[in-house]
């Protein structure tokens, strides 16, 4: 966290050209070595990850919505129920990334795009889990105590869905996080994200690889593994939640 947002406190001064110190080894002045235009490596990796960083927020926060809304109109009836189901089929049936890269070029590419792209083909599994969950909800006998003294159906998704999806319902949303982000390092570095002047970490990955032959090793490992890292640690709270709120994990082990 201390090097996601580290990034923000980075200026524009920090990432200038400099042509006096072009591809730089890592060293103690810097860590990560220098670019080929004299450009800190570290300062550019930090704001990479920053940037990276916003952009999952914003898309998984998104997608949970997307997810959340669908799942209770799916709650409603059969018919809509059904709806919901062949949404999902038809969005799970596609390969994700070729929808993500056609959803995002649809939508003039850049931040814009890679936000609605990313936004619009998340949600599906996320709403498979908690559609379940939703069905399992409906058949409980206060649910049932509630319907028959006459309550309403957005009484009964008020109280008694949404509360009971709202964990499984965060626990997606940070599972999804790291896979926004990797998603939008690679369409990025195919060259259908982020635009080339942004210090995206795709960006810097998709530059690196013209000088990887050279010998220019530290533009493409230091980066990488910082995202690597980045998002091995959000899957891992996303893991480590969803254990802490299954209450049968720990039965599992014995």
């Amino acid at each position: 966290m201390l090097m996601i947002f580290s990034g923000l406190f980075i200026s524009e001064g920090q990432l200038k050209i400099n042509p006096g110190e072009m591809n730089g080894e890592p060293s103690l002045a810097h860590l990560f070595g220098t670019d080929w235009l004299g450009r800190d490596m570290l300062a550019r990796t930090l704001k990479g990850l920053t940037l990276s960083f916003g952009v999952g927020i914003v898309a998984a926060l998104a997608s949970s919505v997307i997810a959340l809304l669908l799942t209770l109109f799916a709650s409603w009836n059969k018919t809509t129920d059904r709806m919901v189901t062949w949404l999902v089929d038809l969005f799970l049936s596609v390969p994700h990334l070729v929808l993500l890269l056609l959803i995002s070029f649809t939508f003039g590419g850049g931040f814009k795009g890679v936000i609605i792209g990313l936004s619009l083909t998340h949600w599906p599994s996320l709403t498979r889990l908690l559609r379940s969950e939703m069905l399992q909800i409906k058949t409980a006998k206060y649910v049932g105590v509630s319907q028959q003294l006459g309550k309403s159906r957005w009484w009964v998704g008020k109280h008694h869905i949404v509360p009971h999806l709202l964990p499984q319902l965060f626990i997606g949303f940070t599972l999804l996080f790291p896979h926004a982000i990797l998603h939008e390092a690679s369409i990025t570095f195919l060259g259908f994200g982020l635009p080339s002047e942004q210090p995206a970490i795709g960006v810097i990955l998709s530059e690196s690889m013209r000088y990887l032959s050279t010998g220019k090793w530290w533009l493409a490992v230091f980066p990488g593994l910082s995202l690597l890292i980045m998002v091995g640690l959000f899957d891992l709270l996303g893991q480590s939640l969803c254990k802490w709120v299954d209450p049968f994990h720990g039965q599992k082990g014995m």
